[in-house]
Order: structure tokens, then sequence, then C-alpha cells
């Protein structure tokens, strides 16, 4: 009764579904409603892109890329460290 049941669910599964839509579907469009925007700060959202008001614009941008160019330095000589051990261990 059990293995009855167990082929009877799996062979359910195998099926293909009997309504299938193969058409190209999307959502619609949102548009603006009732809420005005700042032109020169608003571009995608209320507060994105404005770096020239970011509070410790300074520190901040200097973190960001003294994390950007030691991550480009040291993933690249990481990788070679890693190669010529693998390679000599072989």
């Amino acid at each position: 009764m059990a293995m009855r049941n167990g082929f009877r669910s799996a062979s359910r599964l195998l099926q293909p579904p009997l309504a299938v839509n193969r058409g190209f579907h999307s959502t619609g469009v949102k548009r603006m409603g009732g809420h005005g925007h700042d032109e020169p700060y608003y571009l995608h959202a209320k507060h994105m892109y404005n770096l020239d008001r970011m509070p410790h614009q300074k520190l901040k941008m200097s973190l960001a890329v003294f994390s950007a160019v030691s991550i480009g330095i040291a993933v690249p000589v990481i990788a070679v460290i890693f190669q010529q051990k693998k390679t000599a261990s072989g």
C-alpha cells in the first residue's frame, strides 16, 4: 500500500503540468505619484549619490579607496603565493 502511494506521487512529479504559459510577461511600470522631488539632489532615490553632502566624506572616501587598492594588490599576491606553494609541494 505504501509502495503504491510512493509510486503514484513519484509519477505525478514526472508528469508535465497541464497549463503552461510560454509567453513573455513583466510587471507594470511604477509611476511616481504624489512625491515631489528636489531636482538637484534627486536621481534614483531621495538620498542616493549625494557624495557632497555625506558626513565624514574625506574619511569614508579615503577608507574606500584604500580598501579597494589593498584588495586589488593583496588578492593577486596571495594567489601567486598559493600557486607557488602548490607547485613546489607536488
